[in-house]
């Protein structure tokens, strides 16, 4: 038996169960038979073809990482032959075929352990000392560890087929004594002293080192300096300044942001104020080094700085956890440094907009955390209503934080593990987005150490009805931003960390698209020229004259900037839990090589067509009641409209609301359990639903989304909360 290299489990090899899809596997085979199927494989680009990626796993084995597999085109790929990937087998086929799978890792560090599958030994270690690099290992079926090196060594015969031992007349302890001391003599050649001299001593080969008096003298200073050096205090350092200090010991204070076992040492990510480097701490081959320390812990580490494979490495002579004092000064510290960093220089409004204007704060601390989200590797997850306002102001958020992730991270796909965009319905953070949210955020840190993201709600999130949700991120800690353009109801001010939200009389002079886009100008000043056309976008109609300007300089003119949101609000409908990335990035900016300036105007195409024909079928459809000197349109959304078909409920009922608000003061669509309110003026919906639920009491009236003027009920009450509704809306307007 043996143990796992991760967490000790005692199991037959070098990996348990659990752990196996956190190790690397080196492939020592020559058949594809003997792969494993799950197992994550280091390999190497072979070619490319239309379909997928050629990689070699091992010197014999091929497989074909196909491009459904991959979370990006597969033109974006800047991989080359010959280039180290990371992948995991899916399926070895009877024929010898090999399907393999994208990995998210595709770096060894971020696995927690190497090993080298060889269908002869089984598990075998990869040793971390770059001296040991050719050794390996190897599980030798009783739970011992056993040197390959050695084991050739030991084994080693004379051309007649006797063993070297045998001829030299010395015992097989004695091999393995004088092997081990081969291995001392190795890791001290670079010590060595010079003017020593090698003479033969016996027929056995041995050679005798002869120090001369002028050798004593230079290893008596060696010793004295080591002795100095031994009792001189570690110098105080920043990691950003370790260049400086190489082979030097140090004394560093900083957070614990990541703990990885490996085969050898136990390897502490320390991050301060400067810059994250690895310290290894070694107690024995696989086993937890300091196992009080956890992450998010501050630590004062002493320790000697060496260079390692082209990367700087602290090796660990001790830790220790500060607590009280000593760590709020460090934790603050650290604090200070990160909101200098991730404070954005005052950008100025992208248009003359009051409405921004009167929020700059609120943008530059909005702008700070997804900054700051992005500097300490915590993924941003921008949740959007799946609305054409929520589309565009998530790919204007999306827009400036990308060349921020790609620039942190160097990996090919860090914009997608890093950053994600995922709409929401109704504008509405409900139990089911939060515990799927929950779940995934979870996973994510239990199986890749992943942080917990920052939350980012944009056109959503804004009302009451949201609080179940923010109170479950709450739960786990995990930060959350609200940026909408209706006014922030208290409650959820209080429960997340940053919000942009317009004073109650200056909900109707913005978007939700134009407070996004000025957060995206702080954020990331580079794109701020890309942001411009935005906000004009945004508006279905009475386009702010400054946004006007915006656009056109932008290169959109009034006929461009309706057809852009009539085909964003389209592709919003369908698919609308997907966030459609390269496509609304096509749409919304252009970007894609292939000509896309008629995209916008052909999906708009559509658009209107399918609107003008619904809206012709529901006008005509329409029940006007009175009640008093008010005139209330009533359409039957079950009856006369195409339900789960484009345009949606909500949308219709906009448009329609447009076109009838010179005849008739409010239209509701009602359906079986679902009413939408669209009114002239000023509507309050929680006390529109609180004066009816008191009028219907058994009638389970309750707002669904305030964005959308939605009400649910019991469908048993529908006649008695739709005369209750018409009641109140006559005497409110």
């Amino acid at each position: 038996m043996g143990s796992c290299i991760i967490c000790g489990k005692s199991v037959e090899g070098r990996i348990c169960d659990l752990h196996e899809e956190d190790a690397l596997f080196e492939f020592r085979g020559s058949r594809a038979d003997q792969l494993s199927v799950d197992r994550y494989y280091r390999g190497s680009v072979d070619g490319f073809a239309e379909f997928g990626v050629f990689v070699d796993i091992g010197d014999s084995v091929t497989g074909l990482l196909h491009r459904s597999e991959l979370d990006q085109r597969l033109d974006s790929l800047d991989w080359d032959s010959g280039d180290t990937v990371y992948v995991q087998v899916k399926n070895v086929r009877d024929n010898g075929n090999v399907d393999l799978g994208w990995s998210i890792r595709q770096s060894e560090r971020e696995f927690r352990g190497v090993l080298v599958d060889d269908p002869d030994i089984g598990h075998s270690v990869l040793l971390e000392n770059e001296d040991d690099e050719d050794e390996v290992q190897s599980d030798n079926g009783s739970g011992e560890v056993e040197s390959e090196s050695t084991a050739d060594e030991s084994t080693s015969q004379n051309d007649d087929g006797s063993s070297a031992d045998d001829d030299s007349g010395t015992s097989q302890s004695e091999s393995e004594s004088s092997t081990s001391a081969g291995a001392v003599s190795r890791a001290s050649d670079d010590d060595r002293v010079e003017g020593t001299a090698a003479v033969g001593g016996n027929d056995s080969g041995s050679n005798t080192a002869v120090m001369t008096e002028s050798d004593e003298e230079v290893d008596a200073e060696s010793d004295e300096q080591t002795d100095e050096a031994t009792t001189a205090e570690p110098v105080a350092a920043a990691i950003g300044d370790l260049d400086d200090h190489v082979g030097a010991d140090v004394r560093l204070e900083g957070e614990v942001v990541g703990i990885r076992q490996t085969s050898g040492p136990t390897v502490f990510e320390l991050q301060d104020e400067t810059g994250t480097v690895d310290c290894a701490a070694f107690v024995e081959a696989g086993v937890r080094a300091y196992p009080e320390v956890e992450e998010d812990d501050y630590v004062r580490l002493s320790g000697e700085v060496r260079e390692r494979r082209g990367e700087l490495q602290v090796e660990t002579e001790e830790l220790d956890v500060l607590e009280a004092e000593e760590r709020e000064e460090v934790e603050q510290r650290l604090a200070d440094a990160l909101d200098d960093e991730a404070r954005p220089d005052t950008a100025e409004p992208l248009a003359d907009d009051t409405a921004v204007a009167a929020l700059s704060e609120e943008l530059v601390e909005a702008a700070t955390q997804i900054r700051k989200a992005v500097l300490t590797d915590r993924p941003v997850i921008v949740r959007h209503a799946n609305t054409a306002d929520g589309y565009l102001a998530g790919s204007a958020l999306e827009r400036a934080a990308l060349p921020l992730v790609t620039e942190q991270h160097r990996r090919a796909d860090a914009k997608y593990h890093y950053f994600d965009r995922r709409p929401i319905e109704g504008g509405v953070y409900d139990m089911d987005d939060a515990t799927k949210d929950t779940t995934t955020m979870l996973d994510n840190r239990e199986r890749h150490e992943e942080k917990l993201p920052l939350f980012v709600f944009v056109a959503a999130g804004g009302t009451r009805e949201s609080l179940d949700g923010f109170d479950l991120l709450n739960v786990y800690g995990a930060p959350s931003v609200v940026i909408d353009d209706i006014d922030v109801d208290g409650a959820v001010v209080d429960t997340v960390d940053a919000v942009v939200s317009p004073s109650a009389d200056a909900v109707s002079e913005t978007t939700s698209t134009s407070l996004a886009a000025n957060v995206a100008a702080h954020v990331n000043e580079d794109v701020r020229d890309d942001l411009g056309h935005l906000p004009a976008v945004s508006f279905w109609e009475d386009i702010p004259e400054p946004y006007v300007a915006a656009a056109s300089e932008a290169g959109y003119d009034e006929t461009a900037v309706s057809e852009l949101r009539e085909a964003v609000a389209l592709e919003a409908h369908y698919q609308s839990y997907e966030d459609k990335r390269e496509l609304i990035t096509d749409l919304v900016f252009g970007d894609d090589e292939e000509d896309v300036g008629g995209l916008a105007g052909h999906i708009a195409e559509q658009f209107r067509e399918k609107v003008d024909e619904e809206v012709s079928t529901a006008r005509a459809n329409l029940d006007h009641r009175t009640v008093g000197d008010v005139d209330i349109a009533v359409l039957d959304t079950d009856a006369f409209t195409h339900q789960y078909e484009f345009p949606p409920e909500s949308l219709l009922l906009d448009e329609l609301h447009r076109d009838v608000r010179d005849e008739s003061d409010a239209v509701l669509g009602i359906s079986t359990d679902t009413m939408y309110v669209r009114a002239n003026g000023d509507l309050d919906l929680h006390e529109l639903v609180s004066e009816v639920s008191e009028r219907v009491p058994e009638g389970g009236v309750a707002t669904r989304s305030v964005r959308e003027g939605t009400i649910r009920y019991l469908a048993g009450e529908r006649p008695a909360v739709l005369d209750a509704t018409l009641d109140v809306l006559a005497d409110e307007l």
